[in-house]
């Protein structure tokens, strides 16, 4: 008995692992953005599309999700939540960074 719920436990954890995602999240702003020349902002907004790319993913319809809604729903949430908080960090950081480009002229 204790060796099945072990097996059964142990299964459970596995799932919960597999059933979740987790998005890349990113700083808002960082000290030295005002210090930055205009292609290495160009380049962060290149970095802050993947970021992006990769939380638009993982709020749509991949393995993970698919397994969190077949066997622990509330994990499908989870990584809804996550991947739409990690886009709003990417959109406040773009629109600071934005804010940065401008005031340099680029």
């Amino acid at each position: 008995m204790l060796k099945h719920f072990t097996t059964i436990l142990l299964f459970g954890a596995l799932v919960g692992v597999a059933g979740c995602t987790t998005s890349k999240k990113v700083a808002t702003s960082k000290p030295g953005d005002n210090r930055l020349s205009c292609q290495q902002i160009q380049s962060e907004f290149g970095r802050l599309d993947a970021v992006m790319e990769e939380a638009t993913g993982n709020k749509g319809v991949n393995t993970a999700n698919v397994a969190a809604v077949l066997l622990f729903w509330p994990a499908a949430v989870g990584n809804y939540m996550d991947a739409d908080k990690a886009e709003k960090l990417v959109q406040k950081r773009r629109d600071h960074l934005m804010t940065v480009y401008n005031k340099k002229g680029c």
